[in-house]
């Protein structure tokens, strides 16, 4: 995992139900904490595209149903600024499942677009990412 360039506005805080976008087994997860976020006490952590993050299956193959997974946010729809000065945001808000922390998915082929952030710190993922945006 390397460190972003861009400042991404975190859009996604924890309770949050995101939709997966790979072939895992897992349709929707539930985001309960982020992995590496550092608040002041009594706020509520919050994650952005290319956070990795900690969530529990909700809808799924039952095999997957209620497993604890890692997974990483490839799209939010809030806007954040590029370092380019762009503004970018997507029309959902979509995860990728992954089968350990190094980063490697659990899936092999990804549905949509995924942000170009997330090619930068994450290699893996960029192998089988089809579009980037």
């Amino acid at each position: 995992m390397q460190a972003l360039k861009s400042k991404i506005t975190k859009a996604l805080p924890i309770g949050s139900e995101v939709e997966t976008c790979d072939n895992s087994g897992a349709k929707i997860v539930k985001i309960f904490t982020v992995v590496g976020s550092k608040t002041t006490k009594g706020r509520v952590p919050s994650a952005g595209v290319a956070d990795l993050v900690m969530a529990s299956v909700r809808r799924g193959r039952p095999d997957m149903r209620k497993q604890v997974v890692h997974a990483i946010i490839v799209r939010q729809k809030k806007e954040y600024k590029r370092t380019d000065g762009s503004r970018i945001k997507f029309e959902d808000n979509a995860v990728v499942v992954l089968k350990d922390e190094k980063g490697n998915p659990k899936g092999t082929m990804f549905k949509g677009a995924i942000a170009k952030e997330v090619c930068e710190r994450w290699p893996a993922v960029a192998k089988i990412a089809s579009i980037v945006v």
